[in-house]
């Protein structure tokens, strides 16, 4: 689970964590948080997730983090986008349009960077961090995030001892240890999901449920 581990992942294209399509979830519920338009989203993590894009078109301004430069560079390739490459200290910047990317490791993300963003949107960040990394990820959002933030996050629930991560099992009341302290945290729905996910049915599991929280900052 170090840097190594996500580079090698993208160059060799072992990348069955991406979605080809925008997350129905997020379309389903973004809309309820109600945000302004021009407001920016941080998107953790991101990999090349066509959510960006999506969000984008709601007229938001979209931050998103990621380790893997190959990513980066896939993601603006693949929409057609020439980005605008800037050095930040130990992070680069790709910026294009509505959209920018900082490449680099997100714990050297600061409060500064992250001033103007309003939301969170997680989906697969939480999820790709083991346990003790969890405990920092979540420590990182509370100390740089602006006081006021409204967000959606999405993880997976199933029987960890039966499969090795990631993507890891962050069940509801693992979410709710994590974030109770500085977030209000609703469940807004748990889908049974297993059938839709043939490798988590080939290796075994008999269970696995998709749970979506909103999130709102304390």
């Amino acid at each position: 689970m170090d840097e190594q581990f996500w580079q090698s992942r993208w160059a060799e294209n072992q990348i069955g964590f991406h979605q080809r399509d925008v997350n129905p979830y997020l379309e389903r519920y973004w809309p309820q948080l109600a945000l302004p338009r021009g407001c920016q989203v941080l998107v953790p993590l991101c990999g090349k997730t066509l959510d960006m894009v999506w969000l984008a078109g709601q007229g938001h301004r979209v931050l998103g983090v990621e380790l893997a430069e190959r990513a980066v560079q896939d993601f603006f390739a693949e929409h057609g986008l020439t980005p605008e490459v800037t050095q930040q200290g130990v992070l680069r910047r790709y910026s294009a349009g509505a959209i920018e990317i900082l490449q680099g490791d997100f714990f050297a993300v600061t409060s500064a960077d992250v001033a103007q963003c309003q939301a969170l949107y997680d989906r697969a960040a939480l999820i790709a961090l083991p346990p003790p990394m969890r405990d920092d990820y979540v420590a990182h959002l509370q100390r740089i995030l602006p006081a006021r933030c409204d967000g959606l996050m999405v993880t997976l629930d199933y029987e960890q001892a039966r499969l090795e991560g990631p993507p890891f099992s962050v069940p509801e009341a693992e979410v709710r240890r994590h974030l109770e302290a500085g977030w209000e945290v609703e469940m807004l729905e748990r889908n049974d999901v297993l059938e839709k996910n043939w490798k988590f049915a080939s290796r075994g599991l008999d269970a696995l449920h998709e749970p979506v929280f909103r999130l709102s900052r304390r």
